[in-house]
């Protein structure tokens, strides 16, 4: 996924001079192919995320297109404040990628779990969040993630391609690299005869919910599966669609 990113990231920057990639002070291994043809659009702020996005928030109001690039949860929770009122209130574009989502930095504690990442920045007006399940979810994400004006956060994690897995009894929902998890659930379970489908929702906010809406109307049970709290990720913006569809509307 992280090679994807990189991938995309160069085919658009070619054509888009004013693209300029910050990172906090890692990434090199991945980023050296950017770093190298765009010396002069590639900035290491140093391990201070906090100014590293209010700086991003100063080059995208001059008029750039910045990428944001840190692991686990720096370039969101220990900076959302600047998120939220140097970027978002001003509908800058300043593109936001977490390598490392969930679990994937596990083993070296909680200070580098991005569990409350999603909910964080769903909830952040104009905020668009991505989370692909793999390469291919990833590439397919990168042209609005880059292209579409304001705020954007990119979640990725270790994903191998996967096909969805098709079912009728209920569907198991996902967002982002757990989707593996989700499709060997589901052949385990189609032994002992239950047919359990998986989806896979690489984009969160604005959820598809046309998708949603299809799978309420095929099966009777939903599940989601997701590397994150049940409050205010991918889960919870399943109910709240599923809720405005059932309950009292204005």
């Amino acid at each position: 996924m992280r090679d994807t990113f990189t991938r995309c990231l160069e085919a658009y920057a070619e054509t888009h001079p004013e693209l300029v990639l910050v990172t906090g002070d890692l990434g090199f291994g991945v980023l050296f192919p950017y770093m190298k043809k765009f010396p002069d659009r590639f900035i290491n702020a140093g391990i201070s995320e906090q100014a590293m996005m209010s700086m991003a928030a100063g080059m995208a109001l001059e008029g750039k297109t910045v990428v944001v690039y840190s692991i686990g949860n720096f370039p969101t929770l220990r900076c959302l404040e600047q998120i939220r009122n140097c970027c978002a209130y001003h509908e800058v574009n300043v593109k936001i990628v977490c390598v490392g989502a969930g679990f994937v930095y596990g083993t070296l504690g909680m200070t580098h779990h991005a569990t409350e990442d999603m909910s964080a920045l769903r909830i952040l007006p104009g905020v668009k969040v991505y989370a692909p399940a793999d390469g291919v979810e990833t590439e397919a994400v990168m042209g609005p993630f880059l292209s579409e004006p304001g705020v954007a956060y990119l979640r990725i994690g270790r994903g191998q391609a996967l096909e969805q897995f098709p079912g009728t009894d209920a569907y198991l929902l996902t967002a982002g690299g757990i989707l593996g998890s989700a499709v060997e659930a589901a052949r385990l379970l189609e032994a002992d005869g239950l047919h359990l489908g998986v989806a896979s929702f690489p984009t969160v906010k604005p959820l598809d919910e046309a998708y949603l809406s299809s799978l309420c109307g095929r099966v009777p049970v939903l599940f989601t599966l997701e590397e994150h709290t049940i409050v205010g990720g991918f889960g919870g913006a399943v109910c709240e669609y599923i809720c405005g569809l059932t309950g009292p509307r204005p």
